[in-house]
């Protein structure tokens, strides 16, 4: 882990693209943070509120534990199956509620699976992990994109991924067999960073928390 020097740069929080971040702006608005960097059309990656406090990254998905865990950011985004799969060392210090989904495996509807199932998966380690502690010999697929389609096609027997409605699951006569893990969107934090600039993150943890109490009452 490398370790963060405390300097009079901005609180650097790396956000990822995509949905997630939609739904990330009215949260931090509720908390009282300039969400304008958020919103702003254009291309730049670094974005800093106008009081100079806050600088935002935009990175991939993926990407965000990283840039946290080796100090270039002090605080992400990220949802927990990223972070089940890959395994970084962070603190977790706020559940956000957003982006509420399930980690499940599926297959085709009336299957029969046999005994050493081919699995196709974007996350191999939380699927490797999930059928070793049943004592299942599977062969994990890594894959990209469509997961859905492994099934159709003949790759794999099983699929490991998320699901939010089910829908797409259901348009591709899939169904869900078990659930792996409860998935939703966490505030990350660099460890040194978490001590080192405790003054500017422990008021920015405690706003989040209180702009989440009416969600939660």
């Amino acid at each position: 882990m490398t370790t963060v020097a405390v300097a009079t740069r901005p609180l650097m929080i790396a956000v990822p693209k995509g949905r997630i971040l939609k739904a990330l702006g009215p949260l931090l608005a509720r908390a009282g943070i300039d969400t304008t960097p958020l919103t702003e059309n254009d291309r730049r990656l670094v974005r800093t509120t106008a009081d100079g406090t806050i600088s935002f990254i935009f990175l991939k998905p993926d990407d965000v534990p990283t840039y946290v865990e080796y100090g270039a950011a002090d605080l992400g985004i990220s949802g927990r199956d990223t972070l089940l799969e890959k395994r970084h060392d962070l603190y977790t210090p706020v559940d956000l509620g957003i982006g509420r989904c399930r980690l499940v495996v599926a297959g085709p509807e009336g299957a029969v699976i046999p005994d050493v199932p081919r699995v196709a998966t974007k996350y191999p380690r939380i699927a490797a992990d999930h059928f070793a502690r049943r004592g299942i010999q599977a062969e994990i697929i890594t894959v990209h994109g469509s997961v859905e389609i492994a099934p159709l096609v003949g790759l794999a027997h099983l699929i490991v991924d998320v699901v939010e409605t089910g829908a797409t699951l259901r348009e591709n006569k899939l169904s869900v067999i078990e659930t792996v893990a409860e998935v939703s969107t966490l505030l990350i934090a660099n460890r040194a960073a978490y001590k080192l600039r405790a003054l500017e993150i422990q008021p920015f943890v405690a706003r989040l928390r209180a702009a989440l109490q009416p969600a939660n009452a």
